[in-house]
Parts: C-alpha cells; structure tokens; sequence
C-alpha cells in the first residue's frame, strides 16, 4: 500500500505554523502541513506511522516512510490483517494511493526488492 501525498498529511500544530510563513504578492501565508522540501519531512512522517503502527510492525505489516506492507503466514488471515492495518489507517485519517495498491498478491517488488513467501 502506499500513503497519499506522504508527508503532506502531518499537520503542523498551530504554534508551529507561524514558523512557516512566506510572503507573495498576493499575501502572507503560513503552511498547515508539513511541505515539500524539509529536511525533516520524510523522518517526521516515518515516526508518524511508527507512532500509529508500533504494536503491528514486524508482526503483520511493515512500513518504509509512505509504503506499507500487510503480510499474513496464511492467505485466510490476509482479509482480516487488512482489516486491521485499515481501521487503523481510518482511526488516524491516513489516506492511501489506490493507483498504487495492491492487495492480495503472494509476492512483488517493494523498494526495489522482490518479495515473496
């Protein structure tokens, strides 16, 4: 599975927010999540979902920054892995790229490794 717009779904609280700020000719703006080009963006969002995933890591999923991995030892425990990983997604409003998930597949390539049982 993989996260929508990554990074760019970590809101930044608000006392933080003004620590953003940039002008334009058309007005003072300040950024409400994360942007692109932070230093910072792609380890904050890894500790986000470490943060959401903590008990469910190296047990039935896996997470590389925006990229999730569901896996069960028995295809009759893959529907319910998801339904887990899922609800947890939804609990934390954490939005998926459904053009680049894939579920149900017994192997593929993920972070330029094949994977398989």
């Amino acid at each position: 599975m993989d996260g929508f717009s990554g990074y760019n779904q970590i809101r930044i609280s608000e006392k933080d927010q003004a620590k953003t700020t940039f002008i334009t000719p058309w007005g003072t703006y300040c950024y409400a999540v994360m942007p692109f080009g932070l230093k910072n963006a792609g380890a904050t969002y890894q500790r986000a979902m470490t943060y959401i995933f903590h008990d469910l890591i190296h047990k039935i999923m896996e997470s590389y920054v925006d990229d999730l991995l569901a896996k069960a030892k028995k295809c009759c425990d893959h529907p319910e892995v998801l339904r887990v990983i899922l609800s947890r997604l939804i609990e934390y409003r954490v939005m998926l790229n459904p053009e680049k998930c894939v579920f149900g597949v017994t192997g593929g390539k993920l972070l330029g490794y094949i994977i398989s049982s």
